[in-house]
């Protein structure tokens, strides 16, 4: 699922993020435990985190205004 971060408001933003760290620690409990379905699925929530969280900053600092809904 792709998803458009700039058109998403704060709320949204902080559910994707809540949504991300919960797969992130599903997939690597599920990567102790068992084999795992497709192991870079890790890596990209992480990268969504940190999307997430440079486009919060950028709200913040003022560079970008979030989209109110």
């Amino acid at each position: 699922m792709k998803i458009k971060l700039q058109e998403l408001s704060m709320e949204e933003l902080d559910r994707a993020m809540r949504d991300a760290r919960i797969e992130i620690r599903m997939d690597r409990f599920k990567s102790v435990t068992s084999k795992v379905d497709n192991p870079k699925k890790i890596r990209e929530n992480r990268k969504l985190i940190a999307r997430i969280l440079t486009l919060k900053r950028e709200y913040a600092i003022g560079i970008k205004n979030p989209k109110a809904k």
